[in-house]
């Protein structure tokens, strides 16, 4: 009879989800991974990027002290776990198999829920990283929390205007708001919805027709470069959110009404902790383990009903040091 405890062991499972490859999210390139000993990190602020300019001194006279643009505050990481139970039926198919290839099949539906788990964690994760990259704030509002983390974009970096107006200068208000940061912006990120909103104005069907060009997403990105603007990438990915009635509602990860400018630097981090599973597992003494940023494990609780529990957790929350140098419009209305 196969014992699960070490068919599922903690070694097996930690190296199934090291050695996974899974697509790469745009958030995980924009926000690169650091992992912290720890439940709190510093919110930095790189403050503006353009000099401070020093003063002239006479001989033998104090310098001048500079003040601190940058600024920090602590935050408490987000604490993120999904589980999902092996029923007593497909347990006692996996104790008792039939033949290898039962055994096999089963061994690697439960590798698939491990798989599941830990792609639900990092959903999460890539949710704030879109979340603070277009509104600079995350909202931690599920199982009974009630927070918001503001990361400070300045106000004069946001607007709301409406891309779906024929009338609205496109053109006119990317360049106004370019040259509100302090730094040239090098990208924009938005959703294919905003883009398509933008190829129907008015304005910019005016340029194509001078210029004797077809409306794409290529040739929008020659004009924008001609007017000296960031040309434009798009991120529609989207998940699974399971609401309140147990049904899924699909939801993307980017918000399809905002436009965000920001310049070549990466605007921050996804900031990973311990959490108390792995705090508990390296309490052991056991240095066997390579845990990476999402922890997962397999394991049985409870007499009645027996419960067998694949599950994944993390500790997680982005930087966001370039918060000044963003400008982070709405440019369609919601719905």
């Amino acid at each position: 009879m196969v014992n699960i405890a070490e068919l599922f062991s903690q070694k097996n499972v930690l190296d199934y989800v090291n050695n996974r490859q899974a697509t790469p999210l745009l958030g995980e390139t924009l926000f690169p991974a650091r992992k912290v000993q720890g439940l709190e990190f510093d919110i930095l602020k790189a403050g503006t990027r353009i000099p401070t300019i020093a003063s002239v001194h006479a001989f033998d006279t104090e310098a001048e002290i500079a003040s601190r643009v940058a600024s920090r505050s602590a935050q408490e990481l987000a604490f993120i776990k999904r589980k999902i139970q092996l029923k007593e039926k497909d347990l006692i198919a996996l104790r008792n198999p039939r033949t290898a290839e039962e055994q096999q099949f089963l061994e690697q539906e439960v590798y698939n829920d491990v798989y599941s788990m830990v792609s639900s964690v990092n959903a999460r994760v890539e949710k704030m990283r879109m979340e603070v990259l277009a509104n600079g704030t995350v909202t931690l509002d599920e199982n009974g929390l009630d927070l918001v983390v503001d990361y400070g974009v300045p106000d004069e970096h946001k607007a709301t205007v409406d891309f779906a107006d024929s009338a609205t200068d496109v053109i006119g208000l990317l360049t106004t708001w370019a040259g509100t940061l302090d730094t040239a912006p090098t990208r924009i990120l938005t959703s294919s919805k905003v883009r398509n909103a933008i190829l129907q104005n008015a304005g910019i069907k005016a340029y194509f027709k001078d210029a004797g060009l077809l409306p794409t997403a290529g040739t929008l990105n020659q004009l924008l470069q001609q007017f000296g603007l960031p040309t434009i990438a798009t991120y529609d990915a989207k998940y699974y959110k399971e609401n309140a009635q147990g049904v899924l509602v699909k939801e993307h990860y980017f918000p399809e009404n905002k436009l965000v400018m920001f310049g070549a630097e990466n605007p921050g981090e996804s900031i990973f902790g311990v959490t108390p599973e792995e705090s508990r597992l390296l309490s052991s003494g056991s240095n066997n383990y390579t845990v990476g940023n999402v922890f997962a494990m397999v394991y049985e609780s409870s007499l009645d009903p027996v419960g067998t529990w694949t599950k994944a957790a993390g500790t997680a929350l982005p930087s966001f040091p370039e918060a000044d140098n963003v400008f982070q419009a709405t440019v369609l209305a919601e719905g």
